[in-house]
């Protein structure tokens, strides 16, 4: 048995966010947790750590190749495996042959998300049981230090959970601590909206005491929350509670969306809409409004994250084949293409007028540019016959298939460009703060839930609004169904959201993914592949209770 399945529900200690090391293999003594959680400096360097764990959602597991936000978005109507490499890219090139219990990838992501819970597990018990804790240090009340110490853990437990139960539906649900080194053999899985009701639980007690910006940058804000709670209750199918919570972030005009230019290079050509992902522009405090979260990543600081790869596997490889081109960070960097858009979703735009599927959003093109154009980088080698100031423009005619991948030249989302300024091969990680979540994703929730209600023409209303800042025509109540608001989500939040998760929320995965994703999607079994297996290693580890699989696993 692998050490490492018995700290899964052993609580990992996270000494402070500045630690090479996240994690802590070995089972904690719980008389080190109970000193370093005596007082509130401890406590705060515990949460660092929570949310050290949180942003490795961006990053490759264990430094590697598999980008963990892969699970979320790999495999669907959007994303089709094109240089496929490790994770769920992989899977997705043939679920019948790859979607195994034993699969590394799926422990690894088992297994950090346990990792969140064991550890908000660890912070809740001393906070909610001990009464010698020193909670001096800053300006606040020790009722209010407490409370916001309890919100943030319970925050990151919910994150955990919420992910555990798109991933794998009923999970075990595990609400105590194990640093008394006791394993635990006999878990049970918890059916999904029992462990859903939970992560709802957790996030309206964090609610009314997370800070409309958040205790620290970086740290979720209080829109961020009314957001989870909008899109759980979907999930239980209470639409109401949907728009009630949805509201709480769309009219508080804290959480403005982006409608004029600002920030970095905003004399430079470009839209409103894309100033927000540009590295400068992407924190609240930078002017980015309508950012309800944003990750942070810094190199070469302690705790500023180990291996981001998020721009680095949806970016196209231009830097090989016939374009040869120099890495740039207008370019977006240096690119491995693991998973790339569907020809479905470049193609989705229903307005040419939309900004969302501009040149400025989605890279269709590039120019040769010499050593000037190109600065602080080297000028693109020419070949023969081309010119500088010369354009290529991409051919998407033919969609990446099981036939056709491995593709250079393809169309990218925009939002991930960066490059290292001085080694952009050398450094091909995205060390720059990254949104993780707007209020854009709000509207489309309400959109949704007003549809659910029966009300198209709110949906449509709603939807309009983040259609006008785009510049794309109105819709009518007659164009709403389901479809047009996944078609929508798609259109907004190309390369943001958990794609998986949206499908699979709506009943709309298996359908979608075949219709429009011609990579591996004929291996697609609806029944079982809207789940993935437990690890086989967290079932044969379970020695005292038999730990059932998923459906045709």
């Amino acid at each position: 048995m692998k050490k490492i399945i018995f700290s899964l529900f052993i609580t990992v200690i996270l000494i402070n966010s500045c630690s090479n090391d996240l994690l802590n293999e070995n089972p904690p003594n719980a008389i080190y947790a109970e000193k370093l959680y005596a007082d509130l400096s401890g406590l705060e360097a515990g949460v660092n750590g929570l949310y050290s764990l949180l942003r490795y959602e961006r990053e490759g597991l264990n430094s590697g190749s598999s980008l963990i936000t892969d699970v979320t978005m790999a495999g669907t109507d959007m994303f089709a495996a094109n240089h496929s490499g490790n994770g769920v890219s992989r899977v997705s090139v043939d679920w019948t042959a790859r979607n195994k219990p034993d699969y590394s990838v799926y422990e690894d992501v088992f297994l950090w998300l346990y990792e969140i819970v064991n550890s908000s597990n660890e912070i809740i018990k001393n906070v909610e049981e001990r009464d010698d804790i020193d909670w001096s240090g800053n300006e606040l009340s020790d009722a209010e230090n407490k409370n916001l110490i309890l919100a943030e853990a319970k925050v990151a437990r919910a994150f955990a959970y919420r992910h555990l139960t798109y991933l794998w539906g009923d999970v075990p649900l595990n609400l105590n601590p194990s640093s008394n080194g006791i394993i635990r053999t006999d878990w049970e899985r918890t059916p999904v909206n029992e462990v859903r009701q939970q992560v709802i639980k957790d996030f309206r007690f964090a609610e009314p005491i997370i800070p409309v910006e958040g205790s620290l940058i970086g740290r979720i804000t209080k829109g961020a929350v009314q957001h989870y709670l909008a899109e759980m209750y979907l999930t239980l199918n209470k639409p109401d509670s949907t728009v009630y919570w949805a509201n709480k972030v769309v009219n508080n005009s804290a959480y403005a969306l982006i409608t004029e230019r600002y920030g970095v290079q905003a004399e430079q050509d470009g839209v409103a809409f894309m100033d927000m992902f540009k590295a400068g522009n992407t924190n609240r405090d930078e002017g980015n409004t309508e950012a309800l979260w944003v990750f942070q990543f810094k190199k070469n600081v302690l705790g500023g994250g180990e291996y981001p790869i998020m721009a680095m596997h949806h970016t196209s490889r231009y830097r090989s084949g016939n374009l040869d081109l120099q890495v740039t960070a207008d370019r977006g960097g240096y690119g491995n293409g693991r998973s790339s858009l569907t020809k479905w979703a470049l193609n989705n735009f229903d307005d040419p007028n939309d900004d969302r599927g501009s040149e400025y959003a989605i890279r269709k093109s590039f120019t040769y540019r010499d050593a000037t154009g190109n600065a602080p980088y080297p000028a693109d080698i020419l070949p023969p016959g081309k010119n500088y100031g010369d354009v290529i423009l991409l051919d998407w005619s033919e969609d990446i298939s099981d036939d056709n991948n491995g593709i250079e030249e393809w169309p990218f989302s925009r939002k991930y460009d960066w490059a290292d300024p001085v080694d952009p091969i050398g450094n091909r990680e995205s060390f720059y703060d990254q949104i993780y979540l707007r209020a854009a994703d709000t509207y489309l929730l309400k959109a949704e839930a007003e549809f659910k209600l029966g009300n198209p023409q709110a949906a449509a209303n709603t939807i309009n609004i983040l259609r006008a800042r785009s510049h794309a025509f109105d819709v009518e109540a007659s164009d709403i169904n389901i479809d047009f608001i996944l078609d929508e989500r798609a259109r907004e939040l190309m390369a943001e959201e958990p794609r998986r998760y949206t499908l699979l929320r709506t009943g709309k995965w298996a359908e979608r993914t075949i219709k429009y994703n011609n990579r591996g999607s004929s291996t697609i079994d609806p029944e079982r592949d809207i789940l993935l297996p437990i690890p086989q290693s967290v079932i044969d580890s379970n020695l005292e209770k038999e730990m059932p699989q998923n459906p045709k696993f």
